[in-house]
């Protein structure tokens, strides 16, 4: 028997794995003492994300049918890097895969846990600007709209809950906290101040 924090590892066994997740299943002795099981979501990939701020203010968005939720969803270039891939360089080839943009400039602001109470998903946030437009070249399983919008325009519907998705709340969020806190460069944080 292993040990997990406060629980007790008797046994684990994979449920399920495809390339991009690995489900385990464990059998553990809770905290209190009882036997239980515990189910957790192994990620192959980080995940990174990208808020690209155009020179005006403006930001690009990415809309796409999530499976999982059968919902449409508009966010920010978001996707996964093999773990052997530097997470910038994996941002760079997301933003230039679902919006055909590259960036002179990439920064990460933030690193977190997506949902640490059944997975093990880890995302790193960047911000990125002096964009320079090409084509997108999405995956083949991918269908994505674009729009632009300022990135107030972003931030209300963020709090309005008009844009659910978790990273893309995450990354305008972030943002919009370092801006305030004089933690981003001059001209990016003029962007988003004057907006937010």
């Amino acid at each position: 028997m292993r040990r997990n924090g406060p629980w007790q590892i008797r046994g684990m066994r994979t449920a399920y794995e495809n390339p991009w997740v690995r489900v385990e299943h464990n059998d553990v002795i809770q905290p209190h003492g009882e036997p239980g099981v515990y189910g957790v979501v192994r990620f192959a990939n980080l995940a990174v994300g990208v808020l690209p701020l155009f020179g005006d203010g403006t930001v690009p968005l990415v809309g796409q049918h999530r499976f999982p939720l059968d919902v449409y969803s508009w966010e920010l270039p978001e996707g996964g890097a093999p773990k052997p891939e530097a997470p910038e360089a994996a941002a760079r080839r997301e933003l230039a895969e679902e919006t055909g943009l590259t960036a002179r400039h990439l920064l990460e602001i933030g690193r977190a846990d997506l949902s640490n109470s059944v997975t093990d998903e880890q995302a790193v946030l960047f911000l990125a600007w002096d964009l320079e437009e090409g084509e997108a070249e999405p995956d083949p399983d991918e269908v994505l709209d674009h729009r632009r919008v300022p990135f107030a325009t972003l931030l209300d519907e963020v709090l309005g809950g008009r844009i659910p998705d978790a990273f893309t709340q995450l990354l305008v969020l972030t943002a919009l906290a370092r801006a305030r806190r004089g933690e981003l460069p001059q001209g990016p944080a003029a962007h988003i101040l004057g907006s937010g």
